[in-house]
């Protein structure tokens, strides 16, 4: 299995990394997708980039809006030169970015910033990771108006099957992770069980997003392996069908070719 959006590089991590891995492993989960959420810290996601098991992505998160500024858009066009090249590329996407509606003051800035991302994605021809939270159908709308060519992911989808449906339409997967371990989440579950076997991938947003029983705790990439059997257990495919076709879709939109999983 692969974990399709970590965030590997963060501190909370530092005290027992390399543990996190094995355990990982031990659990089926034997590729990391990290993303990067601040130019201050693109550094340590790209050191990790280098691991053969760890692909990375650049971004500007929305939820760090006071770290970003007009300047780091160059910067981030700049690092996709330098780390673009080659056959096996330590960054495959755009991301995280995107609209966080909790954070209203700063909406028009949260704006300015991911449309910079989605133009660059377009014209790199480069899949996004896209943090989308109560705003679905804004998104959604900016990426009909975009036709974006690699399409990209929506982490941590919680929406509506209406709102999944025009996502996978544009040519996007959805990330499914810790939300869908939760008895409450009755909306979210009708998306699941409604979703093309080659619609989502699988995440946990290590070290958040916790779940279902682990209310309070770190989370981290072992627990892959129960977001995949709370998945199959909602589209009543066994465990087996659902992590091949999670891998299967998460190296084809990132082009993982050169991942054996």
């Amino acid at each position: 299995m692969i974990d399709a959006h970590c965030h590997l590089d963060f501190p909370d991590f530092d005290g027992d990394r390399e543990l996190m891995f094995e355990r990982a492993k031990a659990a089926g989960v034997v590729h990391f997708m990290v993303p990067g959420t601040t130019k201050a810290r693109w550094e340590k996601v790209l050191a990790l980039g280098k691991r053969d098991d760890v692909s990375t992505s650049l971004g500007l998160h929305p939820y760090f809006i006071a770290e970003h500024r007009s300047e780091h858009i160059e910067a981030l066009e700049r690092a996709l030169d330098e780390h673009l090249d080659g056959l096996a590329p330590e960054v495959v996407a755009i991301g995280e970015c995107g609209i966080d509606a909790r954070f209203k003051e700063s909406w028009d800035a949260q704006w300015e910033y991911f449309n910079a991302q989605l133009r660059i994605a377009k014209d790199r021809d480069l899949p996004i990771v896209i943090h989308c939270v109560h705003a679905n159908d804004q998104v959604a709308k900016r990426l009909r108006e975009l036709k974006l060519p690699a399409g990209g992911l929506i982490h941590a989808f919680a929406g509506s099957p209406e709102q999944a449906a025009k996502f996978v339409d544009l040519g996007f997967v959805l990330g499914l992770g810790g939300a869908t371990t939760y008895e409450r989440a009755k909306r979210l579950h009708r998306a699941v069980k409604s979703l093309p076997d080659d619609a989502y991938v699988l995440e946990t947003d290590s070290p958040d997003m916790p779940l279902s029983g682990y209310q309070g705790e770190r989370n981290e990439p072992a627990r892959v392996a129960k977001v995949c059997r709370a998945v199959a257990g909602l589209r009543g495919q066994t465990v087996e069908k659902v992590a091949s076709a999670a891998t299967t879709t998460t190296k084809k939109l990132f082009r993982l070719q050169g991942v054996a999983v």
